[in-house]
């Protein structure tokens, strides 16, 4: 990993400034992948985050949470050699998706790869695992350097930005790219409004080994007032549980053990996947679901990817690929600019966000329309969504024109 050039003494770093074409700010996937891509592009680029934490031995169990990558991240993490790089041992494909309604007569919907002329639709793959693939890239990445510490302040110029850090050191760059996260502190400083929405549900993730096998299907479930129950493939018998529970049940959920998890969860999987055990007891964790739509993706100096730019209902397993979407219309973007215009300029940055703005928009308006419908308990609605899950699984057209946008291909 290329290490800071800022001096490391306290008096030393106030009066230190370091330059570069993009100040990417952020530690998490996305903001690692945007630093790779833009390097790989030619561009000079420094990575700000919080000091990575000390390199400990890798365990032999399994992330509690785990990410559904689609054909574009697939595209982007293999053009960055990032995917030949994974542990393929814990990357599993998903060869179908299975929709279950609920009530008395539940409607049903299923896809799969062959139906969808592909290979797989999507790959199950831990968070550690993505990560510990693009730590190992960045640190023999050219062209980034790598630097710890805290944002302050940001100052936007003419000509380039500034950020200053905590401890008074300073990166200028013509681009700074927020890639922090929902809670983003670049899209703070940019004064950029926003919609927000908490959907009252928390995502409660572990995972299980399954007594049947699950060739590899992931199955959802529509439950009304019991939220949406989603069961992924992990390699081997298991399973990796996303619960997108009502705030009251999931801290119901939380004060219960696995294995009482793992018996309500009977209700729903028992047909399909067999008894359920917990793999890890202890390794239950939760997270708010919440709608975030940012009112722009850019300002003057700064253009927003990943969760910075917009978050959305875990349902459909694509917040992270819209991230990745972002990471590669940015390379993109600036790749194809004019030789008179740099990285930062307004025009430039302008084609970035309209180019995003329809896929974003898509996933924002589905997710949230099926986050209302399936959370709603009336028995007319019901009936009704259960309707169009039973119609839409009876028209292939546009059974294929669905997936193949959600398979990012």
């Amino acid at each position: 990993m290329n290490k800071s050039t800022f001096p490391s003494s306290s008096a030393a770093a106030t009066a230190s400034t370091v330059s570069a074409e993009i100040c990417i700010i952020g530690n998490g996937a996305i903001a690692k992948t945007t630093a790779l891509g833009l390097a790989n592009a030619g561009l000079k680029v420094i990575l700000l985050g919080p000091p990575a934490p000390p390199v400990t031995a890798p365990s032999a169990g399994w992330d509690a949470r785990v990410y559904a990558l689609n054909h574009t991240a697939y595209r982007l993490l293999s053009s960055l050699k990032i995917w030949g790089a994974l542990d393929a041992a814990r990357v599993t494909p998903v060869d179908a998706m299975i929709v279950h309604g609920d009530g008395p007569h539940p409607g049903g919907l299923a896809f799969d790869a062959y139906g969808a002329h592909t290979d797989t639709l999507a790959w199950i793959l831990e968070e550690r695992n993505l990560n510990q693939a693009l730590d190992a890239a960045l640190r023999f990445a050219q062209n980034v350097t790598i630097v710890g510490g805290r944002a302050a302040a940001l100052q936007r110029g003419d000509d380039l930005a500034t950020v200053t850090l905590a401890d008074g050191r300073s990166i200028a760059a013509p681009l700074v790219v927020g890639a922090d996260g929902a809670e983003s502190w670049v899209r703070g400083q940019c004064d950029i409004g926003l919609d927000y929405r908490s959907y009252g549900q928390r995502g409660v993730v572990t995972n299980f080994a399954c007594e049947k096998p699950h060739h590899g299907a992931a199955h959802q479930w529509f439950t009304g007032e019991q939220g949406i129950v989603a069961l992924l493939p992990l390699a081997g018998n298991q399973v990796s549980l996303v619960w997108s529970a009502p705030d009251a049940l999931a801290d119901t959920l939380r004060a219960e053990s696995a294995q009482q998890i793992a018996d309500r969860l009977a209700v729903y999987a028992a047909d399909k996947l067999g008894a359920l055990t917990p793999l890890q007891p202890e390794l239950v964790r939760d997270f708010p679901l919440r709608l975030i739509r940012p009112h722009a993706m850019t300002s003057p100096r700064v253009a927003l990817v990943g969760d910075a730019a917009h978050v959305v209902h875990p349902m459909a397993g694509h917040g992270m690929n819209l991230g990745f979407g972002d990471v590669a219309q940015l390379i993109d973007t600036l790749a194809a600019r004019e030789p008179q215009r740099g990285v930062g300029d307004a025009r430039v940055l302008a084609r970035y966000e309209r180019a995003r703005k329809e896929d974003v928009l898509l996933m924002q308006v589905t997710t949230d329309g099926l986050a209302r419908l399936f959370g709603a308990d009336a028995e007319p609605l019901r009936a009704v969504r259960n309707l169009g899950l039973n119609l839409l699984d009876k028209i292939p057209l546009l059974k294929r024109r669905l997936i193949s946008h959600a398979m990012g291909k």
